[in-house]
């Protein structure tokens, strides 16, 4: 098994979709360019949805045009149905990640129809990428835990990532949309799903409503995982789900990593610094704990400001 980790930084735009303030495109850029720089290689950039529902979104079209060229990079549009699938081909993106949530009534809430009728629109999607062959991967969102319906059964996620990976894709994240689980939740629902996971790659996804969302991280990885996503910072949250907060902030999953031994090819200072300075445009504090401690050095030297 191997200890290189990928992060799969996702603070452009699952990060930002629910801050009050509307952060501008130059900003974005920035965030983005800044990311690249602490050597982050996959991102998250924006989500091809009505700009009604989601406003900060709004801008995804010029963000698009205007992504800094990286040999090495690649960028995630988030794709909800047809038409968002549409929009990103015609983008360019580098990848689409769709989403189906694991739970009829938070599936209904986010994307206006039940679970079924996503998972047809996804077989669909990936018919008609037959003959363009972009990247896709896909989340199942409240894949521990509903907060409108409660406890998700393993069976039911399991059965998703079956009649997925039947469709054709190839990366599948087990999202903590909510931030209800706990490791040995983790580690249950990845060894439920490696049967039927094939050569796909499993994803986690974590959010750190409860303050578990680094221990899940940790499971994650001791069982087999490679793929996490992250937020630097820890921005984030649902506009979907009540009390969603923040995603799991990068700075803090990258330190639990490289205490561990592990190989992210990131700088962790230099998202600790990007953390700081997105406090700016935000307005706000950000949850991270290792941005506010700062990293631990072996001199005694925490290296905060």
């Amino acid at each position: 098994m191997t200890d290189k980790i990928e992060i799969v930084d996702v603070a452009p735009r699952d990060g930002l979709q629910s801050q009050s303030v509307i952060v501008d495109t130059q900003t974005k850029l920035e965030l983005i360019s800044r990311l690249l720089d602490a050597g982050i290689r996959r991102i998250e950039v924006v989500s091809f949805v009505n700009p009604k529902r989601v406003p900060q979104m709004a801008d995804a079209d010029e963000l698009l045009a205007a992504l800094p060229q990286h040999d090495d990079a690649s960028y995630i549009g988030l794709v909800l149905n047809m038409r968002g699938y549409e929009r990103a081909v015609a983008s360019k993106i580098n990848e689409i990640n769709c989403v189906v949530v694991a739970s009829d009534t938070f599936n209904q809430k986010n994307q206006g129809v039940s679970t079924e009728q996503t998972m047809q629109t996804l077989n669909e999607i990936m018919k008609q990428n037959e003959s363009v062959s972009l990247s896709s991967g896909v989340t199942i969102g409240a894949a521990f835990g509903c907060p409108f319906e409660g406890e998700i059964a393993i069976s039911n996620v399991v059965e998703l990532v079956q009649r997925l990976v039947d469709m054709g894709f190839r990366e599948i994240a087990l999202a903590d949309t909510i931030g209800v689980a706990g490791p040995s939740d983790v580690e249950k629902l990845i060894k439920a799903v490696k049967p039927v996971i094939g050569d796909a790659k499993i994803r986690c996804h974590f959010h750190n409503t409860r303050n578990t969302g680094v221990a899940n991280a940790y499971a994650a990885v001791q069982n087999g995982v490679r793929i996490i996503d992250s937020s630097c910072g820890g921005v984030g949250g649902c506009p979907f789900a009540p009390a969603a907060t923040g995603n799991v902030a990068t700075e803090d999953v990258l330190y639990m990593l490289e205490r561990m031994g592990m190989d992210t090819g990131v700088n962790t200072q230099k998202i600790i610094d990007i953390a700081h300075w997105l406090e700016g445009p935000l307005e706000t504090q950000l949850p991270g704990m290792v941005s506010r401690a700062g990293l631990f050095t072996p001199t005694g030297d925490s290296g905060k400001d």
